[in-house]
């Protein structure tokens, strides 16, 4: 299995950015898809790590919310454990991906290493098992409102084989975040996001306030970086973005409007990242992003 590497100075796809030195040079988009999406091998790779997220864990249900005013957003609080981040730590670690400062992206498609499947499985099992906290009474017991609650991923997602057949692993040193996006068209609808390490801000803007009503899943990725560039006080004007607290072990979730008409963000620079009026500490901030390519017909 190959891991495409992209490093500081070449940010793929992921739109990542480093907010304290000035942006330099840019590389051409349809190269680096051309690098992850074209010839592709498999490598045999003994998974000498064991991400066993079963094993030591609580049994109490876990609960999944609905983001208020993103429709299709929802977020899971402490999804793994302080072990199983640990575990999936170390077989990130373990991977080697990234021992060298230039690199801080590492993707994989196809057959995804064994730490990474069970990661799927635990997806899968919080969005069919796991509670579903209630927007109206805000329970996710109990509730009279039962046949009100939504579901985070339609049957047709949740139930489709793989689940998940590509993955981003993404190393963010302080100062870095990742400019507002939507992801590539390439990708079925629904997405996952596990953040790991340091604790963030992710800030959500709806395209309609960016693009004034033109659709930002018709126009490429370097169209909607332009677009983001023009927009007067864009950057600065927090009253316009829904901003979604991240703690280590928080486990996000992305379908229908939330991942095709939402861009999201992480802005570290100074006055975005407060939270309840503090600033949040930075440290490295590990995150695995989890997608299934478009199938071919």
């Amino acid at each position: 299995m190959k891991a495409v590497f992209v490093d500081s100075d070449n940010q793929a796809e992921s739109n990542r950015v480093n907010f304290s030195p000035a942006e330099g040079g840019s590389e051409d988009k349809e190269d680096i898809m051309k690098a992850v999406f074209g010839d592709s091998d498999t490598e045999d790779e003994s998974d000498s790590v064991n991400f066993s997220p079963a094993e030591g864990d609580s049994e109490d249900k876990k609960v999944l919310e609905e983001v208020k005013g993103i429709s299709g957003l929802w977020l899971c609080r402490n999804f793994l454990s302080p072990k199983q981040q640990d575990e999936l730590l170390t077989a990130i670690e373990y991977e080697g991906w990234f021992k060298e400062s230039s690199q801080n992206q590492a993707m994989r498609f196809g057959d995804l290493p064994e730490w990474a499947l069970k990661l799927c499985g635990l997806v899968q099992h919080a969005i069919c098992c796991y509670d579903v906290m209630c927007p109206i009474c805000n329970r996710s017991t109990a509730c009279p409102h039962e046949d009100q609650k939504n579901s985070p991923f339609p049957p047709e997602l949740l139930w489709r084989e793989p689940l998940f057949d590509q993955m981003i692993a993404n190393s963010y040193q302080p100062g870095e975040g990742i400019c507002a996006h939507v992801d590539l068209l390439q990708f079925e609808d629904g997405i996952a996001i596990v953040s790991l390490e340091s604790s963030c801000i992710m800030h959500f803007t709806h395209q309609s306030a960016i693009t004034k009503g033109a659709q930002c899943t018709q126009q490429p990725c370097d169209t909607i970086q332009n677009l983001l560039e023009n927009k007067t006080d864009h950057n600065t004007d927090l009253a316009s973005k829904i901003p979604v607290l991240l703690i280590p072990g928080d486990l996000i979730l992305m379908s229908k409007e939330a991942r095709y008409n939402w861009l999201h963000e992480i802005n570290r620079k100074a006055g975005y990242q407060i939270w309840n009026g503090e600033e949040i500490p930075q440290s490295r901030r590990i995150s695995i992003t989890l997608r299934r390519l478009c199938q071919t017909k």
